[in-house]
Protein backbone atom coordinates (compact mmCIF):
# COMPACT_ATOMS: atom_id res chain seq x y z
CA UNK A 1 0.00 0.00 0.00
CA UNK A 2 1.26 3.67 -0.75
CA UNK A 3 0.69 6.35 1.43
CA UNK A 4 0.91 8.86 -1.60
CA UNK A 5 -2.01 10.79 -2.14
CA UNK A 6 -2.51 10.10 -5.37
CA UNK A 7 -6.10 10.97 -7.14
CA UNK A 8 -8.07 10.26 -9.81
CA UNK A 9 -10.96 12.50 -11.21
CA UNK A 10 -12.91 9.51 -13.78
CA UNK A 11 -14.82 11.94 -15.31
CA UNK A 12 -13.00 15.64 -15.08
CA UNK A 13 -15.50 17.45 -17.99
CA UNK A 14 -18.73 16.54 -16.60
CA UNK A 15 -17.65 19.27 -14.03
CA UNK A 16 -14.90 21.54 -15.23
CA UNK A 17 -15.67 23.04 -19.11
CA UNK A 18 -11.54 24.66 -18.32
CA UNK A 19 -13.50 27.38 -16.59
CA UNK A 20 -12.75 26.33 -12.82
CA UNK A 21 -9.79 26.87 -10.41
CA UNK A 22 -9.12 23.65 -9.63
CA UNK A 23 -5.83 24.75 -7.76
CA UNK A 24 -7.08 24.15 -3.86
CA UNK A 25 -8.06 20.77 -4.84
CA UNK A 26 -5.13 19.69 -6.55
CA UNK A 27 -3.39 21.38 -3.23
CA UNK A 28 -4.82 18.14 -1.10
CA UNK A 29 -3.21 15.66 -3.41
CA UNK A 30 0.38 14.39 -4.11
CA UNK A 31 -0.91 13.91 -7.53
CA UNK A 32 -4.43 14.44 -9.33
CA UNK A 33 -5.04 12.75 -12.95
CA UNK A 34 -7.90 14.22 -14.95
CA UNK A 35 -9.19 11.62 -16.99
CA UNK A 36 -12.15 13.33 -19.46
CA UNK A 37 -13.85 9.81 -19.39
CA UNK A 38 -13.54 6.75 -18.37
CA UNK A 39 -15.41 3.37 -19.94
CA UNK A 40 -16.44 0.87 -17.68
CA UNK A 41 -13.94 -1.94 -18.54
CA UNK A 42 -11.07 1.33 -17.52
CA UNK A 43 -11.81 1.51 -14.37
CA UNK A 44 -10.07 -0.80 -12.56
CA UNK A 45 -6.83 -0.11 -14.05
CA UNK A 46 -7.06 3.65 -13.56
CA UNK A 47 -7.44 3.30 -10.16
CA UNK A 48 -4.75 0.91 -9.48
CA UNK A 49 -1.96 2.95 -7.15
CA UNK A 50 -4.85 5.61 -6.41
CA UNK A 51 -5.65 6.18 -2.67
CA UNK A 52 -8.55 8.84 -3.55
CA UNK A 53 -10.65 8.51 -6.75
CA UNK A 54 -13.24 11.36 -7.93
CA UNK A 55 -16.49 10.52 -10.14
CA UNK A 56 -19.64 12.33 -11.41
CA UNK A 57 -21.26 9.45 -13.20
CA UNK A 58 -18.59 7.10 -13.63
CA UNK A 59 -19.48 3.53 -11.58
CA UNK A 60 -17.35 2.46 -8.87
CA UNK A 61 -18.81 -1.15 -8.36
CA UNK A 62 -17.59 -3.88 -5.51
CA UNK A 63 -15.33 -5.25 -8.31
CA UNK A 64 -13.63 -2.13 -8.45
CA UNK A 65 -13.16 -1.44 -4.83
CA UNK A 66 -11.92 -4.96 -4.41
CA UNK A 67 -9.14 -4.85 -7.06
CA UNK A 68 -8.63 -1.81 -5.55
CA UNK A 69 -6.29 -2.11 -2.69
CA UNK A 70 -5.12 1.12 -2.13
CA UNK A 71 -8.00 3.06 -2.43
CA UNK A 72 -8.92 5.43 0.53
CA UNK A 73 -11.65 7.40 -0.23
CA UNK A 74 -14.28 8.05 -3.01
CA UNK A 75 -15.18 11.62 -3.82
CA UNK A 76 -18.40 12.11 -5.24
CA UNK A 77 -18.82 15.47 -7.48
CA UNK A 78 -22.44 15.37 -7.29
CA UNK A 79 -25.12 14.51 -4.86
CA UNK A 80 -26.33 11.34 -6.27
CA UNK A 81 -24.50 7.97 -4.73
CA UNK A 82 -26.26 6.14 -6.86
CA UNK A 83 -22.91 5.50 -9.08
CA UNK A 84 -20.62 4.15 -6.08
CA UNK A 85 -21.57 0.65 -4.10
CA UNK A 86 -21.64 1.91 -0.94
CA UNK A 87 -21.99 -1.45 0.58
CA UNK A 88 -18.35 -2.36 -0.74
CA UNK A 89 -17.00 0.20 -0.13
CA UNK A 90 -18.03 0.04 3.55
CA UNK A 91 -16.66 -3.47 3.78
CA UNK A 92 -13.54 -2.55 2.35
CA UNK A 93 -13.33 0.81 4.82
CA UNK A 94 -13.43 3.01 2.19
CA UNK A 95 -15.11 6.15 2.99
CA UNK A 96 -17.56 8.06 0.44
CA UNK A 97 -18.05 11.77 0.85
CA UNK A 98 -20.50 13.66 -1.47
CA UNK A 99 -21.79 17.24 -2.59
CA UNK A 100 -24.50 18.78 -1.42
CA UNK A 101 -26.38 22.07 -1.73
CA UNK A 102 -24.25 23.62 -4.50
CA UNK A 103 -26.58 24.39 -7.14
CA UNK A 104 -29.73 25.57 -5.17
CA UNK A 105 -29.46 28.96 -6.65
CA UNK A 106 -28.77 27.97 -10.13
CA UNK A 107 -31.62 25.44 -9.91
CA UNK A 108 -33.91 27.68 -7.99
CA UNK A 109 -33.29 30.11 -10.82
CA UNK A 110 -33.32 27.77 -14.06
CA UNK A 111 -36.87 26.01 -12.26
CA UNK A 112 -38.36 30.12 -12.20
CA UNK A 113 -37.06 30.59 -16.18
CA UNK A 114 -38.77 27.21 -17.09
CA UNK A 115 -42.10 28.64 -15.51
CA UNK A 116 -41.26 32.33 -17.02
CA UNK A 117 -41.26 30.51 -20.32
CA UNK A 118 -44.14 28.81 -19.96
CA UNK A 119 -46.69 31.42 -18.99
CA UNK A 120 -44.70 34.07 -21.36
CA UNK A 121 -45.06 31.61 -24.06
CA UNK A 122 -41.89 33.02 -24.89
CA UNK A 123 -40.88 29.92 -27.40
CA UNK A 124 -43.67 30.16 -29.36
CA UNK A 125 -43.39 34.50 -29.69
CA UNK A 126 -39.58 33.94 -30.12
CA UNK A 127 -40.57 31.39 -33.27
CA UNK A 128 -43.70 33.80 -34.54
CA UNK A 129 -40.81 36.49 -34.69
CA UNK A 130 -38.27 34.20 -36.60
CA UNK A 131 -41.19 33.37 -39.20
CA UNK A 132 -41.77 37.17 -39.99
CA UNK A 133 -45.59 37.32 -38.49
CA UNK A 134 -44.93 40.26 -35.97
CA UNK A 135 -43.34 41.97 -39.43
CA UNK A 136 -47.02 41.08 -41.34
CA UNK A 137 -48.83 42.19 -38.35
CA UNK A 138 -52.12 44.90 -38.25
CA UNK A 139 -51.37 46.50 -35.42
CA UNK A 140 -47.81 47.22 -32.98
CA UNK A 141 -47.89 44.32 -31.53
CA UNK A 142 -48.47 40.19 -31.47
CA UNK A 143 -51.09 38.65 -29.21
CA UNK A 144 -51.22 35.03 -30.43
CA UNK A 145 -50.93 33.33 -27.25
CA UNK A 146 -52.43 34.28 -23.94
CA UNK A 147 -50.02 34.96 -21.60
CA UNK A 148 -50.61 34.49 -18.19
CA UNK A 149 -49.33 36.78 -14.87
CA UNK A 150 -48.01 34.76 -12.16
CA UNK A 151 -49.23 37.25 -9.51
CA UNK A 152 -52.21 35.95 -7.74
CA UNK A 153 -51.94 31.91 -8.64
CA UNK A 154 -51.11 28.85 -7.11
CA UNK A 155 -47.51 26.97 -6.99
CA UNK A 156 -47.71 23.50 -5.62
CA UNK A 157 -44.14 22.14 -4.38
CA UNK A 158 -43.00 19.02 -3.92
CA UNK A 159 -40.12 18.87 -1.98
CA UNK A 160 -39.65 21.72 0.59
CA UNK A 161 -36.02 21.17 1.51
CA UNK A 162 -33.10 23.40 0.86
CA UNK A 163 -33.94 23.79 -3.47
CA UNK A 164 -37.37 23.91 -2.96
CA UNK A 165 -37.69 26.38 -0.31
CA UNK A 166 -35.66 28.32 -2.77
CA UNK A 167 -37.86 28.16 -5.40
CA UNK A 168 -40.78 28.83 -3.16
CA UNK A 169 -39.23 32.14 -1.87
CA UNK A 170 -39.02 33.25 -5.86
CA UNK A 171 -42.40 32.75 -6.43
CA UNK A 172 -43.43 34.17 -3.56
CA UNK A 173 -41.54 37.09 -5.05
CA UNK A 174 -43.40 36.78 -7.95
CA UNK A 175 -46.81 36.89 -6.01
CA UNK A 176 -47.93 34.01 -6.02
CA UNK A 177 -49.22 31.60 -3.52
CA UNK A 178 -47.41 28.23 -2.09
CA UNK A 179 -49.06 25.11 -1.34
CA UNK A 180 -46.22 21.92 -0.09
CA UNK A 181 -47.25 18.82 -1.03
CA UNK A 182 -47.08 15.25 0.56
CA UNK A 183 -44.28 13.22 -0.95
CA UNK A 184 -45.24 9.50 -0.70
CA UNK A 185 -42.86 7.42 1.21
CA UNK A 186 -42.56 10.23 4.13
CA UNK A 187 -43.93 10.69 7.18
CA UNK A 188 -47.38 12.32 6.86
CA UNK A 189 -47.28 16.29 7.93
CA UNK A 190 -49.84 18.22 8.76
CA UNK A 191 -48.66 21.22 6.83
CA UNK A 192 -48.10 18.73 3.50
CA UNK A 193 -51.49 18.10 1.49
CA UNK A 194 -52.03 14.89 -0.25
CA UNK A 195 -51.80 14.68 -4.12
CA UNK A 196 -55.63 14.31 -4.13
CA UNK A 197 -55.63 17.36 -2.22
CA UNK A 198 -52.90 19.44 -3.64
CA UNK A 199 -53.20 19.14 -7.40
CA UNK A 200 -56.72 20.26 -7.75
CA UNK A 201 -55.93 23.31 -6.05
CA UNK A 202 -52.76 24.85 -7.98
CA UNK A 203 -51.94 26.11 -11.07
CA UNK A 204 -48.19 24.97 -11.40
CA UNK A 205 -46.42 22.39 -10.20
CA UNK A 206 -42.51 22.02 -9.47
CA UNK A 207 -40.70 19.40 -8.30
CA UNK A 208 -37.72 18.96 -6.49
CA UNK A 209 -37.52 15.49 -4.46
CA UNK A 210 -35.21 12.51 -4.80
CA UNK A 211 -36.24 9.55 -7.02
CA UNK A 212 -37.13 6.21 -5.29
CA UNK A 213 -39.29 3.57 -5.26
CA UNK A 214 -42.16 5.65 -3.67
CA UNK A 215 -41.76 8.08 -6.01
CA UNK A 216 -41.05 6.67 -9.33
CA UNK A 217 -44.09 7.57 -11.61
CA UNK A 218 -45.81 9.31 -8.45
CA UNK A 219 -47.06 11.53 -11.02
CA UNK A 220 -49.08 9.66 -13.92
CA UNK A 221 -52.13 10.21 -15.84
CA UNK A 222 -54.31 10.22 -12.93
CA UNK A 223 -52.38 12.94 -11.20
CA UNK A 224 -52.31 15.24 -14.29
CA UNK A 225 -55.73 14.69 -14.71
CA UNK A 226 -56.85 15.82 -11.56
CA UNK A 227 -55.12 19.19 -12.04
CA UNK A 228 -56.99 22.33 -13.64
CA UNK A 229 -56.99 22.96 -17.34
CA UNK A 230 -54.18 24.77 -17.92
CA UNK A 231 -51.80 23.91 -14.70
CA UNK A 232 -48.03 24.08 -15.47
CA UNK A 233 -45.65 21.54 -14.58
CA UNK A 234 -41.83 21.99 -14.41
CA UNK A 235 -39.39 18.89 -13.09
CA UNK A 236 -36.08 20.08 -12.20
CA UNK A 237 -35.18 17.01 -10.22
CA UNK A 238 -35.69 13.38 -11.84
CA UNK A 239 -37.18 12.47 -14.80
CA UNK A 240 -38.29 8.66 -13.62
CA UNK A 241 -40.62 11.17 -11.00
CA UNK A 242 -43.27 11.72 -13.96
CA UNK A 243 -44.63 8.95 -16.38
CA UNK A 244 -43.14 10.71 -19.29
CA UNK A 245 -46.04 9.11 -21.55
CA UNK A 246 -48.68 10.21 -19.68
CA UNK A 247 -46.84 14.13 -19.36
CA UNK A 248 -46.78 13.70 -23.41
CA UNK A 249 -50.71 12.75 -23.59
CA UNK A 250 -51.67 15.54 -21.36
CA UNK A 251 -50.22 18.08 -23.38
CA UNK A 252 -51.43 16.82 -26.64
CA UNK A 253 -55.07 16.46 -25.59
CA UNK A 254 -54.49 19.93 -24.27
CA UNK A 255 -55.20 19.41 -20.71
CA UNK A 256 -51.98 21.38 -19.16
CA UNK A 257 -51.32 24.81 -20.55
CA UNK A 258 -47.43 23.65 -20.59
CA UNK A 259 -44.88 21.41 -18.99
CA UNK A 260 -40.88 21.82 -18.61
CA UNK A 261 -38.01 19.61 -17.54
CA UNK A 262 -34.52 19.80 -17.70
CA UNK A 263 -34.84 15.85 -17.22
CA UNK A 264 -35.21 12.17 -19.07
CA UNK A 265 -35.86 9.47 -17.60
CA UNK A 266 -32.63 7.85 -19.57
CA UNK A 267 -30.00 10.54 -19.71
CA UNK A 268 -28.41 11.29 -22.41
CA UNK A 269 -31.46 10.51 -24.17
CA UNK A 270 -32.33 7.59 -26.22
CA UNK A 271 -34.41 7.13 -29.22
CA UNK A 272 -37.82 6.73 -28.51
CA UNK A 273 -38.36 8.86 -25.43
CA UNK A 274 -42.20 10.10 -25.75
CA UNK A 275 -41.27 13.58 -24.57
CA UNK A 276 -38.50 13.86 -27.15
CA UNK A 277 -41.45 13.44 -30.10
CA UNK A 278 -41.72 16.60 -32.71
CA UNK A 279 -45.57 16.76 -32.19
CA UNK A 280 -45.76 17.46 -28.34
CA UNK A 281 -47.24 21.44 -28.22
CA UNK A 282 -46.38 23.46 -24.89
CA UNK A 283 -43.00 21.45 -23.70
CA UNK A 284 -39.57 22.91 -23.48
CA UNK A 285 -36.66 20.55 -22.66
CA UNK A 286 -33.69 21.48 -21.20
CA UNK A 287 -30.54 18.81 -20.85
CA UNK A 288 -30.08 18.53 -17.24
CA UNK A 289 -28.28 21.79 -17.28
CA UNK A 290 -30.09 23.09 -14.56
CA UNK A 291 -27.08 23.17 -12.11
CA UNK A 292 -24.46 24.25 -14.19
CA UNK A 293 -23.57 27.63 -13.82
CA UNK A 294 -20.08 28.52 -13.26
CA UNK A 295 -20.62 29.47 -9.76
CA UNK A 296 -22.31 26.25 -8.80
CA UNK A 297 -19.61 24.05 -10.72
CA UNK A 298 -16.30 25.65 -8.31
CA UNK A 299 -19.02 24.97 -5.29
CA UNK A 300 -18.67 21.41 -6.15
CA UNK A 301 -14.41 22.14 -6.19
CA UNK A 302 -14.55 23.88 -3.00
CA UNK A 303 -16.42 20.73 -1.47
CA UNK A 304 -14.48 18.36 -2.90
CA UNK A 305 -11.52 19.92 -1.46
CA UNK A 306 -13.30 20.25 1.61
CA UNK A 307 -13.76 16.64 1.98
CA UNK A 308 -10.68 15.85 0.99
CA UNK A 309 -8.80 18.27 3.40
CA UNK A 310 -11.45 16.60 6.35
CA UNK A 311 -10.74 13.17 5.47
CA UNK A 312 -6.87 13.32 5.76
CA UNK A 313 -7.32 15.34 9.25
CA UNK A 314 -9.77 12.47 10.63
CA UNK A 315 -12.74 15.21 10.36
CA UNK A 316 -14.45 14.01 7.03
CA UNK A 317 -17.09 15.97 5.63
CA UNK A 318 -20.38 14.89 4.15
CA UNK A 319 -19.69 11.08 4.54
CA UNK A 320 -22.51 8.80 3.22
CA UNK A 321 -20.25 5.37 3.83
Amino acid sequence: MTNTRRAVFLDHPSLDLGDLDLGPLRACFDDLQLFAQTAPEQVTERLKGATVAITNKIVIDAAAIAASPDLKLILISATGTNNVDLAAARAHGITVCNCQGYGTPSVAQHTIMLLLNLATRLGDYQKAVGEGRWQLAKQFCLLDYPIVELQGKTLGLLGHGELGGAVARLAEAFGMRVLLGQIPGRPVRPDRLSLDELLPQIDALTLHCPLNDHTRHFIGARELASMKPGAFVVNTARGGLIDEQALADALRNGHLGGAATDVLSVEPPTAGNPLLAADIPRLIVTPHNAWGSREARQRIVGQLTENAQGFFSGTALRVVS
